[in-house]
């Protein structure tokens, strides 16, 4: 007999995190295995983006530990839209959480966006987002996350004020449903919000990076992001509100 479906898939986008994947598959285990509504019901999907350390090597080590450790291998650097999606999309379960690779979110806020997500049932079309409080990055990265937030959100509406968190929780059919694009991680909110759903955000902790380097590229960055934000503008002013005709 095949395993049932896990209640949950926790999605992991890497790029040379060596180091900090063992500890983060060890905690999230520890959390959800004694979180009663999970258990052990649920799944790790490792995304390697292309890395050349010895990211992959880990995941298979813990693999090797708990079996409901999974591992999908970019032969080359796709970037993280791409490694989420295509974590996403090979996901068991119909809930996703997604949390970084860099052990900077902090597992031991997963329960409360499941139980968030779930409150009002599993059938909800709802996003739960982390917003983190007493960021423990640099002072440029803060800033810089602080100034683009507030553009996107004055001119997107979403009312999300950190949609860089990648601590998220929501329905893996609602997700594949969005229109895929390099950059979508960072519209999350606004497209689900366009698509029907509810956008709940929710404090979480941020830790400081003790292992690697930072993968953020202020300028390259700022400039993508300009770009992004304008294709989002057009989609959401030229997109129509879906609507779902009733079979008769």
């Amino acid at each position: 007999m095949s395993d049932p479906t896990p209640l949950i898939s926790i999605v992991i986008p890497l790029l040379n995190e060596s180091g900090n994947v063992l500890p983060l598959i060890d905690e999230i285990s520890l959390v959800l295995g004694s979180y009663a509504p999970v258990g052990t019901s649920y799944e790790i999907i490792c995304v390697d983006d292309g890395s050349t350390d010895a990211t992959a090597e880990e995941v298979k080590q813990a693999k090797q530990n708990n079996p409901r450790v999974r591992l999908i291998k970019h032969p080359k650097c796709l970037g993280m839209s791409a490694a989420l999606r295509n974590g996403i999309r090979r996901a068991q379960s119909e809930w996703i959480l997604t949390i970084d690779g860099d052990r900077q979110n902090d597992p031991a806020d997963a329960p409360r966006l499941i139980e968030r997500a779930w409150m009002r049932g599993k059938d909800k079309k709802i996003l739960v987002a982390g917003i983190r409080v007493n960021r423990k990055d640099t002072i440029a990265k803060r800033l810089a996350s602080r100034f683009a937030n507030k553009i996107r959100k004055i001119c997107l509406n979403d009312n999300c004020p950190d949609t860089g968190c990648s601590l998220k929780m929501f329905p893996r059919d609602s997700y594949l449903e969005l229109p895929f694009f390099s950059g979508l991680h960072r519209f999350m909110p606004a497209l689900l919000k366009l698509y029907g759903h509810d956008c709940v955000f929710t404090p979480v902790n941020d830790r400081p990076r003790t292992v690697g380097v930072t993968k953020s590229d202020f300028l390259g960055r700022a400039i993508r992001g300009t770009y992004d934000l304008l294709g989002v503008i057009w989609l959401i002013r030229h997109t129509p509100a879906p609507e779902r005709g009733e079979e008769i």
